[in-house]
């Protein structure tokens, strides 16, 4: 296995924040003798990343993903632990270091608002310091790839969210960075941008073998383009692994509905597992995983079954479900 690109050890983060009580007699309170508390925002997070890997990066408000995008990407300095990204620490913030990374974050922008997108590129470009014949180059080969095209002379204000949110991350692309640190890319899209998005990433990654840890509210983000996720709640990893075993340590059991051409009585399906709904033809089981095969070819042998559909329930119901319990 090649080194790693992205390295997380022990990686924690803490926050002093005032201790104020609400209300005038608390402001007042405050004044005369200030307190504050620690919040820790992450706690001791480990993990790797390889190259080319495309990551997703899961947890509810306030688990602490948006805070480890920035120390990943040098925007704040850890508390504890040790991080290394592209061989650079990123709080060092070294040319090296930002030439080869990005954050690009769903509801913040880097364009500037009256202008065309093409004249922030060009800003850019001169920034990272792109010739301007191999910076027309990139910026037609990824508006390409982003269906943009008469967009980028258009004022930035006169795009559409989505529009706007492509030339986002062809802004975002033009240094080429091997690491995207990617927040929410396709916050508040309609369902046809999120898809081009997610195209285009996939797209991106085949062709420049760049790595990706990406965040989403949007399980179809996250199902569509990484194979393996990180799940964090309240600043610790709790899974590492694909989406296929987080789900089966959520839901060890599996659903299947049967739609039978004569009714029987619900004490007839007990025995293939646990009956969740019973209603004439309609019945819905739950059987455990290392049982399915078995129960399911049974359940075929002994009634008339005109429609059967095997299922896990929505992975977002699950680590919901999970949030709420550990809450």
């Amino acid at each position: 296995m090649s080194e790693a690109i992205v390295l997380a050890e022990g990686l924690s983060k803490s926050f002093r924040v005032a201790n104020k009580q609400p209300g005038l007699a608390g402001t007042v309170r405050h004044a005369l003798r200030r307190r504050y508390r620690d919040v820790e925002a992450v706690r001791e997070l480990s993990f790797a990343i390889q190259p080319g890997e495309v990551v997703g990066f899961l947890g509810p408000n306030g688990a602490g993903k948006t805070t480890t995008l920035k120390m990943l990407s040098g925007l704040i300095h850890p508390s504890g632990g040790r991080v290394q990204v592209a061989g650079c620490q990123p709080q060092r913030r070294q040319e090296r270091f930002l030439q080869q990374i990005t954050l690009v974050m769903g509801n913040r922008q880097q364009l500037i608002w009256d202008l065309p997108p093409l004249d922030s590129l060009r800003v850019n470009a001169a920034v990272y310091g792109i010739d301007a014949i191999e910076a027309k180059r990139r910026i037609t080969e990824l508006a390409e790839m982003l269906e943009l095209g008469e967009e980028l002379h258009r004022p930035v204000r006169k795009l559409s969210l989505g529009q706007r949110m492509k030339a986002e991350l062809l802004a975002a692309l033009l240094h080429q960075p091997a690491v995207l640190f990617l927040d929410e890319p396709t916050l508040g899209l309609d369902v046809n941008a999120q898809a081009r998005v997610r195209d285009f990433l996939a797209d991106y990654n085949r062709r420049t073998g760049a790595t990706v840890l990406l965040t989403s509210h949007y399980m179809g983000d996250i199902t569509a383009l990484c194979e393996r996720v990180l799940l964090i709640h309240q600043g610790r990893l709790f899974h590492d692994g694909s989406l296929d075993a987080l789900t089966s340590r959520l839901a060890p059991c599996r659903e299947v509905r049967l739609e039978l051409r004569q009714a029987h009585a619900r004490e007839a399906f007990e025995r293939f597992g646990t009956v969740e709904a019973h209603q004439g033809h309609q019945v819905r089981l739950l059987i455990p995983r290392d049982q399915l095969t078995q129960q399911v070819g049974l359940l075929l042998s002994r009634f008339e079954v005109v429609d059967l559909e095997v299922s896990d329930p929505p992975i977002e119901e699950l680590i919901g479900g999970l949030f709420r319990q550990q809450g």
